[in-house]
């Protein structure tokens, strides 16, 4: 049975989004331990669920013309049926995050770089996390065990147990 973190059950959920979607974001972030045993299961079924269906794209041809009305044809690539609810249900548990401007990086540069990604942490997700944990799996034969705790000690000031979760 779930624990309940001393909240109301939308407090507790709001919670569980905001630092699942810094997990997937950042990859670690430290809290209390308490949080971040939660944190894990609530971390790892959306992951499994990315890994289920990461492949799952449809590519197709698109004809497009130009301004001379020459015509042009190009791949394009969307989420299969699979992958589609698998995104939505991985959306409805997470914060859409913003793509962050690097330090030097002019406006215009950082709109070029981010003008086709419309859900960043998605994308991510999908690209990054899922295909990496999907080789692990069949490198290692180990499904699950996507995340790490580490015991940081007392907070000070109220006393709380810190820790530190990061995806493997």
């Amino acid at each position: 049975m779930p624990g309940k973190l001393g909240r109301t059950t939308e407090q507790r959920l709001a919670i569980m989004r905001n630092q699942a979607s810094q997990l997937l974001w950042y990859g670690r972030i430290e809290t209390t331990v308490s949080r971040a045993k939660e944190l894990r299961s609530y971390v790892e079924k959306l992951i499994t669920k990315a890994i289920n269906s990461y492949d799952d794209v449809i590519e197709y041809e698109v004809v497009t013309k130009d301004k001379k009305g020459k015509e042009i044809k190009t791949t394009a690539i969307k989420d299969g049926p699979k992958r589609l609810a698998a995104r939505r249900a991985i959306m409805a548990k997470t914060y859409d995050l913003q793509e962050i401007k690097a330090f030097n990086e002019k406006k215009s540069d950082y709109k070029k770089r981010t003008a086709a990604v419309q859900h960043p942490l998605m994308e991510k997700l999908f690209n990054e996390i899922a295909p990496k944990y999907a080789q692990r799996k069949e490198e290692i034969g180990q499904g699950g065990g996507y995340t790490r705790i580490y015991l940081l000690g007392q907070r000070r000031g109220d006393g709380a147990e810190q820790a530190v979760i990061e995806l493997v």
